[in-house]
């Protein structure tokens, strides 16, 4: 992602989106962005990504206030509900990891945001930076010299990903793209690490022509709220008045977990040894007393609020 020195400087935003669009209106359908890595046992080949020009009936406005609305992204709660909307509007995905890096720890450090729910097995691997999984699509990325790729989840290697991809597989995940940020002239040292997965199959190569227009918006908002949650790390969280935090019960935060991980009203209440009706009941409390207008707005509300465990209890 870093600019040579013939490269013109983007003046604003408009203007930085129709440098990058402009910068793609050279490739072609024959123009693979990275040459294809050997197969192996081991070690399946990454997906060549092909930057396609963006058509005249691409969404150039929604990419353009996706990211004037990501410079307004200070929490991960804002990053949730900005990816859930804008973002989604650009590459539609129902899964989002990231990764930055943390300087004390030495490591990467992974969110993961999903909109369906997924294995517990899964979510462990994605949300590990040192699982073989994670390792496996950083040395993808790279692989790919540090441009956008698409990893096919069924040629993730069977004999140290059979049980990640399996579960991948089993949520409608058939390919995930990557991408990052390296330290200039050190592709290494990863800064940031996104994965996006969508359940649609005609998505994953428009995403990655999305993905590097919108990275650098990416990349800053992630960045931005890492610095600003370790600034207020530990600090009480400002409420507004019209949210009944105290009011939100025991079991109306574990239906909020199981909301986050995308249950149904009736995959919860099998969860949780209740009827659907139940939690129909629960949801709706939950709304009004977060003053929410729908489920994903009462989720972010309650990330803001602290209110969620990193997984839910099976009840």
């Amino acid at each position: 992602m870093s600019r040579t020195a013939h490269d013109p400087e983007p003046t604003s935003m408009c203007s930085h989106v129709k440098f990058l669009e402009s910068r793609f209106r050279g490739f072609s359908a024959e123009s693979p962005i990275a040459p294809r890595p050997p197969a192996s046992p081991m070690k399946p080949h990454v997906e060549p990504v092909e930057i396609t020009p963006l058509l005249r009936d691409d969404p150039v406005e929604a990419i353009v206030r996706a990211a004037e609305a990501a410079l307004t992204v200070r929490r991960r709660y804002q990053f949730f509900v900005w990816a859930q909307s804008y973002l989604s509007r650009v590459m539609p995905h129902q899964l989002a990891v990231c990764g930055s890096y943390d300087r004390r720890a030495r490591e990467l450090v992974i969110d993961v945001f999903n909109s369906v729910s997924l294995e517990p097995l899964l979510l462990e691997a994605l949300s590990d930076p040192c699982s073989l999984l994670i390792r496996h699509l950083q040395a993808c990325w790279l692989d790919a010299r540090g441009r956008p790729a698409v990893v096919s989840t069924a040629d993730l290697p069977p004999a140290l990903l059979d049980a990640p991809r399996d579960a991948l597989l089993a949520a409608g995940f058939g390919a995930l793209v990557i991408h990052g940020v390296s330290r200039p002239q050190r592709p290494q040292e990863i800064e940031t690490f996104f994965v996006f997965a969508s359940q649609d199959a005609s998505t994953p190569a428009t995403n990655a022509t999305r993905l590097e227009l919108l990275l650098p918006h990416i990349h800053g908002a992630w960045q931005r709220v890492q610095a600003v949650e370790r600034e207020f790390g530990g600090t009480a969280v400002s409420v507004p008045p019209a949210i009944k935090v105290r009011g939100v019960t025991p079991r109306e935060r574990e239906i909020l977990s199981w909301l986050r991980e995308g249950k149904s009203n009736q995959q919860i209440a099998e969860q949780l040894g209740i009827s659907a009706l139940t939690v129909k009941n629960h949801v709706q409390k939950i709304l009004r007393k977060l003053n929410a207008a729908n489920r994903a707005q009462a989720v972010a509300q309650a990330m803001s609020l602290q209110l969620l465990d990193r997984t839910p209890r099976v009840g």
